[in-house]
């Protein structure tokens, strides 16, 4: 027998001031002897106006750990909970600050709480959905009455100057025909940003407020069926094998780029949307009886505009039209924050004030790595 559980306080943190698009590349650093000739073209296509970065503006100097960042939204909910009761706290990111320890211990050392059951999710922006799901299961089961699960990015970390060479000419031309190409190596440093979002999860609403109750979360992987894609810490072979770090010595690894994020670009423009939305679409409509006219709010995490109308048609080809003016998205002024967009999301649609009790809403978190899609759906109460 599974108990209720219900997302009682929401928070999250974005670090520094807003960036906007003509300040990215300053704060970011230039690699070559020459401004980014592809960076305009990558935010034509993605949409994004501004994002945070954990780099102070004007010393250049990081701000935050990803680790501190997680910490900073976590602090939030202790405004009307004593986190010193927290029975759980989940952690995801695609990229923590270390290999090892993992990346739930340390927030937890970041925030100094008493003895609690910790657990670190990897994966790139499904991380943080596994981070709830974890969280939900422990409140669910009548292990724990009480749960925090987080999200957080620090993608400045990786995407800094110092880790890029010079654009190639070539890939930028190449780039003003395929917008999708600015998610290769070279050009997924205009599209992600540095944040952290945070949720408590209690077996009991919480009086005076609007709660949200998780009813259902599935998370769907075909890495049984699908190459990597989306990688860091390897390189893919001839045969679509992915190599691990650990096999390079430290001058191949450096040579070869090993450690930095890239994309297959041909897998992830043939198929993100049929295995990462329709697939696990159409699961979840056939186990939990989906049907989009139960739906007042979708919440999709697209790294890019220029995926939103590839959604839609994605979501149309399974029968589930949820007109656009349902959508809720802060994309454009809060960049793609991987793990952490969707909780930021919910974040920001809760604090709007236009949810209402009784209103369903539904999630979706795509994840390019080896191509898996989760969605969720909440009540307001």
């Amino acid at each position: 027998m599974t108990q209720s559980v219900y997302v009682t306080q929401t928070a999250s943190f974005l670090p520094n001031a807003p960036v906007d698009n003509d300040n990215m590349e300053r704060v970011l650093g230039q690699p070559g002897a020459r401004p980014s000739r592809a960076r305009r073209t990558v935010l034509r296509s993605n949409g994004i106006k501004t994002r945070h970065y954990a780099i102070d503006p004007e010393t250049l100097k990081p701000t935050h750990s990803n680790a501190s960042l997680a910490a900073e939204a976590v602090r939030k909910l202790g405004q009307n909970f004593d986190l010193e009761q927290v029975g759980v706290l989940a952690c995801g990111t695609s990229i923590p600050d270390q290999i090892v320890p993992g990346h739930g211990v340390m927030v937890h050392g970041e925030l100094e709480l008493p003895a609690c059951e910790v657990v670190s999710t990897s994966g790139v922006c499904i991380s943080g959905a596994a981070a709830l799901k974890y969280a939900y299961f422990c409140v669910a089961s009548g292990m724990h009455a009480s749960a925090v699960a987080t999200g957080s990015e620090l993608s400045s970390a990786v995407f800094g100057a110092k880790n890029y060479s010079s654009e190639v000419d070539a890939k930028v031309t190449e780039l003003e025909g395929n917008p999708e190409l600015a998610f290769e190596k070279d050009f997924l440093r205009w599209m992600l940003s540095d944040g952290a979002g945070a949720m408590l999860l209690q077996n009991t609403p919480r009086e005076g407020a609007l709660n949200l109750r998780l009813d259902w979360i599935e998370i769907q992987s075909y890495a049984g069926q699908m190459e990597t894609c989306m990688y860091a810490g390897g390189v893919k072979d001839e045969n679509g094998k992915l190599i691990g770090w650990a096999r390079f010595d430290g001058d191949e690894r450096a040579r070869e780029s090993v450690m930095a994020v890239k994309q297959d670009v041909r897998l992830l423009n043939e198929n993100i949307m049929h295995y990462a939305a329709e697939k696990p679409l159409q699961y979840c409509m056939d186990k939990h009886n989906l049907k989009p006219e139960s739906i007042n709010w979708f919440l999709p995490h697209y790294s890019s505009e220029f995926f939103r109308p590839r959604l839609r048609e994605a979501m149309l080809k399974v029968g589930f039209d949820v007109p656009l003016e349902r959508w809720f998205t802060n994309l454009t002024t809060r960049g793609n924050t991987g793990a952490a967009s969707i909780y930021i999301m919910i974040d920001e649609l809760l604090r709007s004030g236009n949810l209402k009790r009784g209103e369903r809403v539904l999630c979706w978190v795509p994840e390019s790595g080896r191509f898996s899609g989760c969605f969720f759906q909440m009540t307001a109460v």
